[in-house]
């Protein structure tokens, strides 16, 4: 060693030196990386209360397949209704936006891979300079740089698991948006149906008190019955006729409802009259819907992509916590004549390595993540004992109001008969007109309840299918688990 020239010695002394300093800092850069918790457990469903059965069902266990079908709606042997809901599927702008926003995620997945990638940088530029008694400067350039952060913790891998997990959810969440419309349109088809009816039998009942009515003012001019009993049953006319005008008023606001839900502005579409028991058939219930089911409901299925999306955030947060190393080149020219530009070039590479260990913000990130992944699992919680509910309920609805079916079409049954009776009875002369018009009031009021039950049963059974998920098949969300 004594024997090289001075020059090399202290060129080699330098080597030694920044190596030295190198293999220091990152023996300390690993030392302190050994200190920090990165560990993330294994990824698990957020625990909730079982449910094996639903109480209200008794019959033996169906499969899924077997008890709703992806178009459950045609089970109303309804065409128009067929129609409606194809309308609304292509033209709902509710339902753009959720397919708009699948797009937005997909594209985002991209957005995070690229943290992974080389990024470069190219610019050009002159530069130009008069200082007093100097002579005028000019100066062109042309410079590129490279830049590449490794991913050697798998921070950014991380971050595109987390937004591949909120593609997913805003799958869930068209799907759910999806079943929401078809249920909404089912819904306010049915209700526009009994509007129908009903207006129709109230004017037969506004009739029919009009009859009544004079009978009454017939029987006042010959002092049978005071003045007050026509009063009262002007009165009654003025009742009915409020509601009918109330039935008109509510048929034409649902169909305006039905209007935005189809894409078409309010207004510029009436649905024709129809008569709902005529029209819609009332579907079978299969008895013993599994509990399993329940994973077939969307917005359940998206509150858990959510939790895995934010688990990834968690396991991305802390790998920020490591160190990063960079790899920087960057080359160029520079020249006082455009002429000369590309004469000479400049170069060089610069690894750098970046320490985030004493950088507050970043261990305070991971305390955000953690907390917001919480609140994810509360949500999801939250969305299967709503869930639970929805069902328990639309169950004891169907079923509750399909006994009333069977009381309400006895009366009715009963009240026709007596109808008929007295309406003989009246051709024999042994009766009034007057209460041939009283029985035929009660009969109407009767087949009005009877309609809204057919009503009820029937919006209750899309409630029913739309909370056991609609038909959509089930979703892993753990096998999307094993796929990252």
């Amino acid at each position: 060693m004594s024997a090289l020239p001075s020059s090399v010695r202290q060129r080699l002394f330098r080597k030694t030196s920044a190596l030295r300093c190198v293999c220091a800092v990152t023996a300390c850069v690993l030392s302190l990386s050994a200190c920090i918790d990165v560990s993330m457990p294994d990824y698990k469903r957020p625990d909730t209360p079982a449910k094996a059965s639903w109480s209200d069902q008794k019959g033996a266990p169906v499969s899924a397949a077997a008890t709703i079908e992806p178009d459950w709606w045609k089970g109303f042997h309804d065409p128009y209704l067929d129609t409606l809901i194809a309308k609304a599927i292509a033209g709902n702008f509710d339902i753009k936006v959720l397919a708009a926003r699948i797009d937005v995620a997909g594209t985002q997945i991209g957005e995070a891979k690229a943290g992974a990638l080389p990024t470069m940088d190219l610019g050009a530029g002159a530069d130009f300079e008069k200082t007093t008694h100097q002579t005028f400067a000019r100066q062109y350039n042309v410079a590129t740089q490279v830049n590449w952060d490794i991913d050697i913790w798998g921070k950014v891998e991380k971050g595109v698991q987390a937004q591949k997990a909120e593609f997913h959810a805003s799958e869930a969440d068209w799907r759910a948006g999806y079943l929401e419309l078809v249920s909404n349109v089912s819904s306010t088809y049915f209700q526009i149906l009994q509007f129908d009816d009903q207006i129709e039998q109230q004017q037969k009942t506004l009739e029919t008190n009009r009859q009544i009515l004079t009978i009454y003012d017939g029987q006042r001019r010959n002092g049978l019955v005071p003045q007050t009993q026509v009063l009262r049953q002007q009165a009654e006319i003025n009742r009915l006729t409020n509601q009918l005008l109330d039935l008109r008023r509510s048929r034409a606001l649902a169909n305006n409802a039905l209007c935005t839900l189809i894409g078409v502005p309010a207004g510029e579409f009436q649905m024709p009259k129809g008569h709902l028991q005529q029209r819609v058939q009332l579907p079978p219930v299969p008895d013993g819907l599994p509990a399993q089911l329940l994973a077939r409901r969307p917005d359940v299925v998206a509150a858990e992509f959510r939790v895995l999306e934010a688990y990834d955030l968690v396991g991305q947060a802390k790998l920020a916590q490591l160190p990063s190393i960079s790899l920087t080149g960057h080359g160029g020219t520079a020249s006082f004549a455009l002429t000369d530009l590309l004469k000479s070039f400049t170069y060089g590479f610069m690894p750098s390595i970046n320490i985030p260990l004493l950088d507050p913000g970043v261990r305070a990130h991971v305390k955000v993540t953690q907390a917001q992944s919480t609140v994810a699992e509360q949500q999801y919680r939250v969305a299967v004992m709503g869930a639970f509910e929805e069902v328990e309920n639309a169950l004891v609805n169907v079923n509750s109001h399909k006994q009333q079916r069977v009381e309400l079409q006895q009366e009715v049954s009963r009240l026709q008969i007596v109808a008929d009776q007295i309406q003989s009875q009246l051709r024999l002369g042994v009766v009034s007109q007057l209460e041939v018009f009283e029985t035929e009031r009660t009969l109407l009021d009767a087949q009005q309840e009877l309609l809204a039950n057919h009503q009820q049963i029937l919006s209750d059974t899309v409630l029913l299918y739309k909370a056991l998920g609609g038909g959509w098949p089930s979703v892993n969300v753990q096998a999307e688990v094993k796929e990252h």
